[in-house]
């Protein structure tokens, strides 16, 4: 490991905008490093990032949430300028016949949240082991459930005594929405470690949007710093190879793609098999009146071949997503999808119509994001940190090199810093 030289009059040159290269830039920048920070797109945020349509809603590129007790982004974020508002812990859950039961915080409060017998979601055997799960990860640090041993969650859940209904009915609908996954195939230190972060904070999006997040990061750097619509062709030694065919030189140099651009960079380097990612589609309607009757919960569908997985009504929680007198819908629709985005709509409308009523076929289809790259798996026995120093001068940081999660890209983007300083 080689500390930069304070006084290099070089940049250090950090490839992506997104919130591993951001957060590296902040604390290289805080510390009194030069850094330029090179972006292909247009604006900063990576995979956070919200779209503001002419009529004035908020579209966030997937259903996406700020989990406020993720000990990295609480170090780096100001909560308070991003006028965070809360989902309420809990959620109204869509049983397979039809039947919907409300959960209020089932993580936090599990033995109020499960009161009502009739709603079939588990036993109280079930409802005990939520609270002594909740007990047990309280004692221990974020980073010791990180290292733990790990499984399948599957595997875990059922280990740990949960009964197959309410993996079925909670676990599989609830945190296979979080993780993209609801086969619950996802190692599960990462499961141990999203429930504690469930039991301490709140889910909350941003008063104008998830982009809110990289933006300020990318306001405490220099005018300059960042330049966007900058793409990057190659990576010669600590020469920095454009496009457009121009040259920079760099004191050092940060790779903060995702692992497959990193590996079409840096095709040298023994680079670790190509990230697999989950997928997720995003499709957004509008209605005059909200159908969550304002109750900021979650819907979540227990149905195990419904496409609509899970329902948002964000401009119920932070009202500037949607114009006044507005409503804005997110539908999550997670894995593959060979219909087009006319047939996923029309069957979106139908499962919907079943769920909220007639009025439901008659919201207004904003905008379909297919997001082939939603977050990197992260299976069982999978290291909960991938080296970041690849060479003399050359690093990489991401979630793809560590978790899938904000807290993750957060974190390698400090760790990158501070291998950087020395």
């Amino acid at each position: 490991m080689t500390a930069t030289d304070p006084a290099s009059p070089k940049p250090i040159i950090i490839i992506g905008a997104g919130m591993a290269g951001l957060a590296c830039a902040s604390y290289l920048h805080r510390a009194g490093r030069t850094v330029l920070v090179l972006e292909a797109d247009d604006a900063v945020g990576g995979r956070v990032r919200t779209d503001v349509t002419p009529d004035g809603f908020r579209l966030d590129r997937g259903f996406q949430v700020l989990l406020t007790k993720y000990p990295e982004v609480q170090r780096l974020l100001d909560y308070g300028a991003l006028q965070l508002r809360a989902f309420r812990s809990g959620a109204v859950i869509r049983l397979e016949d039809g039947r919907e039961t409300t959960l209020q915080n089932p993580l936090q409060q599990p033995l109020a949240a499960f009161t009502a017998l009739t709603s079939s979601i588990g036993t109280l055997a079930d409802k005990l082991r939520i609270l002594s799960f909740v007990q047990q990860i309280q004692r221990q640090t974020s980073a010791q459930l990180l290292a733990h041993p790990s499984t399948d969650t599957l595997t875990f859940l059922r280990s740990y005594g949960w009964s197959e209904q309410i993996i079925n009915r909670f676990f599989r609908p609830f945190f296979g929405g979080v993780f993209l996954d609801r086969e619950l195939t996802t190692a599960s230190n990462f499961f141990e470690f999203v429930f504690q972060q469930f039991v301490r904070g709140e889910a909350t999006v941003p008063a104008l949007g998830m982009q809110q997040i990289p933006e300020q990061l990318a306001a405490r750097l220099p005018t300059g710093a960042v330049r966007l619509g900058t793409r990057v062709a190659a990576i010669e030694g600590q020469t920095v190879r454009l496009a457009d065919g121009e040259t920079l030189e760099a004191a050092a140099v940060v790779v903060a793609v995702d692992g497959e651009a990193a590996a079409r960079l840096l095709p040298t380097l023994r680079q670790p098999v190509p990230t697999a990612w989950r997928r997720t589609t995003c499709t957004y309607f509008a209605a005059d009146h909200s159908p969550g009757r304002a109750d900021q919960l979650l819907r979540l569908n227990a149905a195990p071949d419904s496409l609509a997985h899970n329902v948002a009504f964000p401009s119920d929680v932070a009202p500037a997503y949607a114009p006044a007198g507005r409503t804005l819908i997110s539908v999550s629709t997670h894995g593959s999808q060979t219909m087009t985005e006319q047939e996923l709509t029309a069957r979106l409308r139908g499962e919907l119509t079943a769920w909220f009523g007639p009025a439901a076929a008659h919201w207004q289809h904003l905008r379909t994001y297919h997001i082939p790259h939603a977050l990197p798996t992260y299976a069982a026995g999978q290291p909960v940190q991938q080296p970041l120093q690849l060479g003399e001068g050359l690093y990489r940081c991401g979630d793809y090199t560590a978790y899938p999660s904000l807290n993750a890209a957060v974190a390698s983007g400090r760790e990158v810093a501070e291998l950087l300083l020395g």
